[in-house]
């Protein structure tokens, strides 16, 4: 290729890929249900985007690289105490028993339905176990199940992928043996996981070297990280194939859990690269597949999707939940949620080629079959998986309930006034005396210490939404934020430090100030002292002179907001929460 036909394929697959993110967000809907005919269609239409002639022999390492990062980041969300008791068995049963069926029926169906010989057909079956959190996880950010669903099938998705990876490989070189004794097989399986987990033992004690002997700050540490990850995964793979990501997994396993490792890492880099990663290889290997490949599998692939759907999943799902004491809802929605990944579409790309050009029969029809399966998997539960989740029973209330850190007198009206909205509110205060005042207004307040709580090293708060702190201490609004930033489901905010402000932290910590930077504590304490008072109105007239805007409340419940980027747009029956001047008479004197 030349070198504009590589800036033109290159930047175009970018371009795709973030484009049907942007429209898929538009629209409300997974992104992978974009995604996939995206690629396809470009795949079809351009050949520039056809990632086996731009980057050749180097695609399906990078592929490979690529997945081991997307599962270290998937390993930094697994905490290993919410995997106890029954959540645990069901979770240790999906991985060993749901593989075995998994594999055993679609091997068994796939011969005589897509035409395949029996090697051809072990193989795809052998494919297709996999799950994996770059489909999971969005559908799930999308569906809200409640806590326990959450962890049960994320800690499946993040396990699946390296299990399905190396039987993959395994059954590959059975097959291009051309044996059908896998009398070696588990000697071989247990080696791969050998040399997967030592690598993972080998990586998370160079992390764990990197940041409590050099302790690297912010970047470096972030950086050391993504650094680590793609060496160790890289060197575990050239060793025995697709163990990287076990290694991975465990390296992520191990920094997220092991006590005394302060983590510097930057969230935010790791989501945006791994949301960029899945666009990336989803754009490139659904262009890989063209449409006469399509020609002669595409109804039968449907009824093979469909059988994995409807009997395949339904039947581990009983199988690995039973004599647990999971609702009969949850069994349910667990026996529909099993799409297929960036993993099962990665090893088709890998290995159909191998097996093609050994001349098994019915090998050309592996990729196209496995397209066909991730396309049908993924759209039907990314369009079903919301309305099944409510008829079953398992969603989270969809509306907000947000946590407000603070006890003064107008961060308890504050409260009062989104409860009125018709949320459900927590608060949490240090002093006793705040916390009585919060006890007299009616709302909740959160068990125990609140980092403990909600981190889930303490008493569980399950269903928040977004947590705000809101006390006089900038310093500690500041930090408590920064920790709890990506273990919380929701948005985390805090107030902005005065300008004069000569807080340690609390000036230099970055991100937007809540309420804008004017709004600081003093500022509005001062404010209230002199009578201002927290009201709601109804949105979309003008607002009495003095007012500031806090909050949006939408007919739905969510809760929008106003910080320093800007001031959410309200739309019909929204409910604006306000700071109104002089609305409660006469000052009182602080408490």
């Amino acid at each position: 290729m030349t070198t504009n036909q590589v800036l033109i394929g290159v930047s175009l697959t970018l371009v795709l890929a973030v484009g049907s993110q942007i429209l898929a967000s538009r629209l409300r809907i997974p992104a992978l249900i974009v995604l996939l005919p995206v690629g396809f269609a470009a795949g079809a239409l351009i050949e520039d985007v056809d990632p086996e002639r731009l980057l050749g022999a180097a695609f399906s390492p990078l592929v490979s690289l690529a997945v081991a990062v997307i599962l270290y980041d998937a390993g930094l969300g697994l905490d290993l105490a919410r995997l106890r008791g029954h959540t645990r068995r069901v979770v240790v049963r999906l991985i060993w028993i749901g593989v075995l069926i998994t594999w055993l029926l679609g091997a068994l169906l796939a011969a005589p339905l897509l035409g395949m010989s029996q090697r051809a057909a072990v193989m795809i079956g052998a494919i297709l176990v996999v799950s994996g959190p770059t489909v999971v996880g969005p559908l799930l950010s999308f569906v809200r199940p409640k806590d326990r669903l959450q962890h049960i099938l994320v800690w499946e998705g993040s396990l699946i992928d390296p299990v399905g990876g190396i039987l993959g490989a395994l059954v590959f070189h059975a097959v291009t043996a051309s044996t059908k004794h896998f009398s070696s097989g588990a000697a071989s399986f247990l080696a791969s996981v050998g040399i997967g987990a030592a690598g993972g033992v080998v990586g998370a004690a160079l992390l764990w070297g990197l940041f409590r002997v050099l302790r690297l700050g912010e970047v470096l540490g972030t950086t050391a990280q993504l650094a680590a990850v793609i060496g160790v995964a890289a060197l575990c793979d050239v060793l025995r194939e697709d163990t990287g990501l076990i290694a991975a997994v465990m390296m992520g396993l191990a920094i997220a859990n092991l006590p005394g490792i302060d983590v510097p890492a930057r969230r935010p880099f790791f989501e945006t690269l791994v949301s960029l990663i899945i666009g990336l290889l989803f754009i490139s290997i659904s262009a890989t597949v063209t449409p006469q490949s399509l020609r002669h599998v595409g109804l039968l692939a449907l009824g093979f999707a469909a059988f994995l759907v409807v009997a395949v999943r339904p039947l581990v799902a009983a199988v690995s939940t039973l004599g647990t004491d999971l609702t009969r809802g949850e069994r349910g929605f667990i026996g529909w949620m099993a799409p297929r990944g960036i993993v099962a579409a990665a090893t088709a790309s890998t290995f159909s080629a191998g097996l093609v050009a050994k001349g098994i029969g019915g090998a050309s029809k592996i990729l196209p079959a496995t397209f066909v399966v991730i396309v049908a998997t993924v759209t039907l539960y990314g369009l079903t998986a919301s309305p099944v989740a409510r008829r079953l029973g398992v969603v989270r209330p969809s509306r907000s309930r947000p946590l407000l850190v603070g006890g003064d007198r107008w961060v308890v009206d504050l409260g009062v006034a989104l409860k009125s909205a018709g949320l459900e509110v927590l608060m949490w205060a240090g002093q006793e005396q705040q916390r009585e005042r919060i006890r007299q207004a009616g709302i909740e307040i959160a068990p125990g210490e609140l980092l403990a709580a909600v981190t889930g090293e303490g008493p569980q708060l399950e269903g928040i939404t977004a947590v705000f702190f809101l006390t006089a201490e900038d310093d500690f609004n500041a930090l408590a934020a920064a920790i709890l930033r990506g273990s919380v489901a929701g948005a985390v905010h805090h107030l902005g430090a005065p300008p004069e402000s000569r807080g340690v932290v609390a000036p230099f910590i970055g991100g937007e100030a809540l309420f804008g930077a004017d709004l600081t504590w003093p500022t509005i304490s001062r404010r209230y002292e002199d009578g201002a008072a927290v009201l709601t109105q109804p949105a979309g007239g003008a607002l009495p002179p003095g007012c500031d805007p806090l909050f949006l409340v939408r007919p739905d419940g969510r809760l929008d907001p106003v910080t320093e980027a800007g001031t959410p747009l309200p739309g019909p029956g929204d409910t604006v929460v306000l700071l109104a001047p002089g609305r409660r008479g006469a000052a009182r004197p602080p408490e």
